[in-house]
């Protein structure tokens, strides 16, 4: 009876809106921030995106790239939700910045229910179309709106569950800004990216220099945050493509 939709931008919003009031016999719950947020995609591929449930966004990734398994990522990048898909895309760029030869997938999550095993829920995917987005045992870092623990409980029957590693909110943060919120809650594209080098299939070079960027980015925005009372501009301005070309590390 129940859908839970977590649009990432407008359009899909608008997609999934029409969706739902046309529908009957359900309770649809629309999950969508009251703030401005970043447009990813068409209307005609957002009502692709939404009739699909989930999606791979072959154009955040780098798994086209060559690499050791030309079959496989080497992590998966995931998100549902508004706010996390923005961090999970700049996650992504970063990684795609400092280290292109990782074989990075991102999947978007709209209808949250497809995660639950098709005999558990009408929504939910087949073993085959699960398999086809997150693979059958890539560790897959993902973030959520809500709480993570949520998202384990849908993924609960799903084979080798246990490599998802959920970032979610957990109830830290009050009045602050947007991007300090995720920081507190570690799904800031800096933790994620983070987590992301820990669970890839294999170190990259220069890992460890994106590493400590991360690290040391997650510091200023600290200090920046406490003397400004905003964020940092390049979070604050951050636009698909936007993030500069890495530079070396000082050791």
């Amino acid at each position: 009876m129940v859908r839970i939709w977590l649009p990432p931008d407008s359009n899909t919003l608008l997609s999934i809106a029409d969706h739902c009031l046309r529908s009957t016999d359900h309770v649809n719950l629309i999950v969508v921030d009251k703030q401005p947020h970043l447009q990813y995609l068409s209307l005609e591929e957002a009502d692709r995106h939404c009739a699909a449930g989930a999606s791979v966004w072959q154009w955040a990734g780098t798994e086209d790239d060559g690499a050791v398994r030309p079959d496989e990522p080497d992590v998966v990048l995931a998100a549902a939700g508004d706010v996390p898909t923005q961090e999970i895309l700049a996650a992504a760029e970063l990684l795609r910045v400092w280290v292109p030869y990782l074989r990075v997938r991102v999947v978007n999550v709209v209808d949250l229910m497809a995660l639950m095993p098709q005999g558990v829920h009408p929504h939910g995917f087949a073993d085959a179309s699960f398999t086809e987005l997150f693979t059958e045992d890539t560790d897959v870092v993902f973030a959520f709106h809500g709480y993570s623990r949520a998202v384990h409980q849908l993924l609960h029957g799903r084979p080798n569950a246990d490599r998802f590693h959920v970032r979610g909110f957990n109830e830290q943060g009050t009045t602050t800004t947007p991007f300090d919120m995720v920081v507190l809650n570690r799904m800031s594209r800096y933790d994620l990216v983070l987590e992301a080098l820990r669970r890839a299939r294999r170190v990259p070079q220069r890992g460890d220099e994106l590493a400590r960027y991360c690290r040391d980015q997650l510091e200023r925005h600290r200090d920046h945050v406490v003397a400004h009372l905003e964020d940092m501009p390049e979070v604050r301005d951050w636009t698909w493509g936007s993030t500069a070309p890495a530079e070396p590390t000082a050791r």
